[in-house]
């Protein structure tokens, strides 16, 4: 049949024409993208790699599978590789749509041709990761995108929601929590709060040779400190007067999650205290070198962590932790309901 002129043609015929099957992973082989998962999270994060390998093997796997997304995002959104040097500040939220884009296209099961995404596509087939839990992570980068900085402490604690509570949720999800447990679920965001506080503390020159401040401006004009000049050498020692109080709410939001990981199987809690003790090493380290915090990254050594890895292992082997009295201010009701950002 002649096709009539100013038709369009087809480039192929259209019985030869298929939708993409939609399937988990993308269609990319389980194992392989397990693969790569791990290789990410050896090289992103020495200390979670050391935790996750106490999670009995299809935890472990899953885990490596929501850590490589994680990571990924991460590093599409800061154009830097596995959390290396920030790349060009350009463009920004371009790269966090595109970060949407590809993770929407996991969720539903296609294609991806990144095997970060296509790993969580199969994680979150597995565990019932829903796309609300993964935009709420996906909103830490948004808000970086556009240059925020927090104004109040609130503000802080609702960006380390999006960047690492969200991310704590998802973990309680890919460990089996009953979806009813709403009180697990709180204490795993503790968790990811706890983390992300360290990180902070840690990373404060790091983020301010970037253009970035995650500490309340409330609590740099309390100290008479004025954003951008707070990580000045000469304005450490008072910028250390602040670590206390940053270091006093990580610890809050540490015995909430140790006291949460009550419930969890003993691999699973084992895993959980593990880290919670390496991260809070981390503060604490922090807090302790006072104004000298900054002159070179805090680490925890390898036979630090082995430590902790044992201490945390009696201490899950026991079980008995006591409800930390108060509670964390910061719960994720408060924290999570920031959609619009």
């Amino acid at each position: 049949m002649n096709t009539p002129a100013g038709t369009p043609r087809m480039l192929a015929p259209s019985r030869v024409l298929r939708e993409t099957p939609a399937r988990a992973g993308g269609g990319r082989d389980r194992d392989a993208l397990i693969w790569k998962a791990e290789d990410a999270i050896k090289e992103g994060s020495r200390s979670f790699s050391l935790a996750s390998k106490l999670f009995d093997r299809p935890t472990r796997e899953q885990v490596w599978l929501l850590y490589a997304w994680c990571r990924r995002c991460d590093d599409i959104a800061d154009d830097q590789h596995m959390g290396g040097t920030l790349g060009n500040a350009k463009n920004q939220e371009d790269r966090v749509q595109a970060i949407r884009v590809l993770t929407r296209r996991a969720l539903d099961g296609l294609p991806t041709a990144d095997p970060a995404f296509d790993g969580l596509g199969v994680v979150a087939a597995e565990c019932g990761i829903t796309r609300e839990m993964v935009d709420d992570v996906i909103g830490g980068f948004a808000l970086d995108a556009t240059g925020w900085q927090p104004r109040s402490e609130g503000d802080t604690m609702r960006y380390c929601y999006h960047v690492a509570g969200a991310v704590g949720v998802m973990m309680a999800r890919v460990m089996g929590v009953p979806g009813e447990d709403f009180d697990t679920y709180d204490r795993a965001c503790d968790l990811g709060l706890a983390f992300q506080l360290a990180n902070i503390a840690r990373d404060i020159v790091e983020d301010d040779a970037a253009g970035r401040c995650y500490l309340p401006q409330e609590w740099l004009a309390e100290a008479d400190l004025a954003p951008g000049q707070h990580a000045r050498p000469e304005n450490r020692f008072v910028l250390a007067s602040i670590m206390p109080r940053m270091i006093g709410m990580m610890d809050q939001h540490i015995a909430a999650a140790r006291y949460g990981a009550r419930k969890l199987k003993f691999r699973q809690r084992w895993a959980v205290l593990s880290a919670a003790r390496i991260y809070g090493a981390i503060g604490h380290k922090v807090l302790a070198r006072g104004q000298n915090a900054w002159d070179r990254r805090v680490v925890v050594s390898k036979p630090a962590k082995l430590g902790h890895v044992a201490a945390a292992f009696v201490e899950a082997l026991w079980n008995r932790p006591e409800r930390p009295e108060p509670m964390p201010r910061w719960t994720r009701d408060k924290l999570q309901p920031m959609k619009g950002w």
